[in-house]
This record gives structure tokens, C-alpha cells and sequence, in this order.
């Protein structure tokens, strides 16, 4: 504590009132107005933390759709399973019903 008011009767001694307040000023302005104040700084943080939780959404579900597209490849079965799941396809011999 007592380095504090050491170091605050230095400024004082060191910079006039007026000097001060301009540096105040100044200050305020920095963090305040400008292109890159900290209202800025806080949006463009949230901006960032949104766009890595959307970059790890999309690498996992490219994980996903890489480990399906394989399982397609690998066997006619899963291709035959595939097409009658997702695009209601049908033998001739056979009745597909939808239940919702």
C-alpha cells in the first residue's frame, strides 16, 4: 500500500493537474471511442467463442458424414438400406408405409 502512495506522490510531482487530466482523457478515449473500444472488444470476443463452437459443430458432423459415406462404400447392403431410409425406395413385390 505504501508503494502505491509512493508511487502516486511521483506522478503528482512529476505531471501537472491539466497534464493529467489530458492523459485521463485521453485514456477514456482510447478504451471508449474509437475503432477498437472495449464494447467492440467484448462483441468481437462473443463473435469468436460463436464461430469456434460452429467450426467444432461442423468438424464433428464432417466426422460423422465421412465415417457414413465410408460405411456406403463398403457394402451394397448398407447402399440398399440407405436409399429405402432416405429417398422411400421399394422392391416391386413390396408396400412401404409412413408413419410420422
Amino acid at each position: 500500500m505504501e508503494q502505491l502512495k509512493r508511487i502516486g506522490r511521483y506522478i503528482l510531482r512529476k505531471f501537472s493537474k491539466i497534464q493529467l487530466a489530458i492523459i485521463a482523457v485521453l485514456m477514456i478515449c482510447c478504451f471508449v471511442i474509437g475503432d477498437s473500444n472495449i464494447f467492440s472488444r467484448f462483441g468481437y470476443d462473443l463473435e469468436i467463442r460463436d464461430l469456434k463452437n460452429q467450426i467444432e459443430y461442423y468438424q464433428e458432423k464432417t466426422e460423422t458424414d465421412k465415417r457414413k459415406l465410408n460405411e456406403l462404400r463398403s457394402d451394397k447392403d448398407n447402399i440398399e438400406k440407405f436409399a429405402r431410409e432416405n429417398y422411400l425406395m421399394k422392391q416391386e413385390n413390396e408396400e412401404v408405409f409412413i408413419i410420422e
